[in-house]
């Protein structure tokens, strides 16, 4: 009767333990502050979602997080330096675009895709379709029309080659059947100026950063990408709305790590990302600054990225674009 007893109680302990110490470990973390990796320069939009985020999620961890730009090669820098971070939790990487763009553009990469772990989805951004006014152009429709009556004597502008600007234009050549000639510029704001100036017919960019222009009359907002009409210009219609059906691209911004985190401690994040994500006041300063509050979890993250990727092979494929 002992041995039996025994045997139960240590049988219990054996199942117990991995709990316990799954529990321990979600307790201990973090005991120092966490780097959160942004791979892009100080200033841009991704980098203020960081800085926006960062502090409220010390409070709800309770140490603080240190924002650390690492720019360079399209982003793919900094997540390259968290893809090769220990996964305890200690470094975490500001999620966007280049995860899913750079591995349909490069055959070789600083790192791996499946080194790098969804945590959760923040906010999403619409890109914005603009002409300059004096076209004349006042729809879509209009400038798949024209577009297609003079093939290859229309241009648009980009913040350069491989960018999710340059690619929000070939996919709608893929799907318009337009032939429009690419212009890139060394970056969104000298585009900007080139549409403004009559240099280029037409361009894709970021709606924070062209909202002013719109708004002031200096270019035409034509369609925007998401899903569902901007807050920030409900006048405009989605892409779908104006006839290009199935049509929808958006910057977008989140947090992931180093694959490979512990179970109790990617819970515990995803849970505090979950709490910071839902303040009123986080969610009115995203959509002061042209972003979209847009929770999802790391399965929905993980699976948001997945379409993402397939979306831009293709049309990598279909432009023949390749960075290596």
């Amino acid at each position: 009767m002992q041995r039996r007893n025994w045997l139960v109680a240590a049988t219990a302990l054996a199942l117990t333990t991995p709990f316990l110490a799954s529990t321990a470990l979600a307790q201990a973390w973090p005991a120092r502050p966490i780097k959160l990796v942004v791979p892009f320069p100080p200033g841009g939009l991704i980098d203020n979602m960081a800085r926006l985020v960062a502090p409220k999620l010390a409070q709800e961890l309770g140490q603080a997080i240190v924002v650390d730009n690492k720019p360079g090669a399209g982003g793919n820098l900094g997540a390259a330096e968290a893809a090769r971070a220990a996964a305890d939790g200690y470094t975490l990487l500001m999620a966007s675009p280049p995860l899913t763009i750079s591995p349909a553009l490069y055959s070789k990469l600083p790192y791996k895709p499946e080194q790098i772990a969804p945590i959760a989805l923040l906010g999403r951004v619409p890109n914005v379709l603009m002409v300059n006014p004096a076209s004349g152009i006042n729809s879509l429709a209009e400038l798949t029309a024209l577009a297609q009556s003079k093939p290859g004597q229309l241009n648009y502008a980009s913040n350069g080659q491989g960018t999710s600007l340059h690619l929000s234009a070939e996919l709608y050549k893929s799907q318009s059947g337009a032939f429009v000639t690419h212009i890139p510029y060394r970056g969104a704001a000298a585009g900007l100026t080139g549409l403004m100036a009559g240099e280029v017919n037409l361009m894709f960019d970021n709606l924070p950063s062209a909202l002013g222009l719109i708004q002031s009359g200096k270019l035409k907002a034509l369609a925007v990408t998401t899903p569902l009409r901007s807050s920030a210009l409900p006048g405009v219609p989605t892409m779908e709305e104006a006839g290009m059906k199935g049509y929808q691209v958006f910057a977008w911004f989140g947090v992931a790590a180093p694959a490979g985190l512990p179970a109790p401690v990617q819970q515990k994040l995803e849970q505090a990302l979950e709490r910071v994500a839902s303040q009123p006041e986080v969610k009115a300063a995203m959509l002061k600054a042209g972003a979209e509050p847009a929770w999802a979890n790391a399965q929905g993250l993980a699976s948001f990225m997945q379409a993402d990727m397939a979306q831009w092979k293709k049309v990598a494929a279909f432009a023949k674009i390749s960075l290596d």
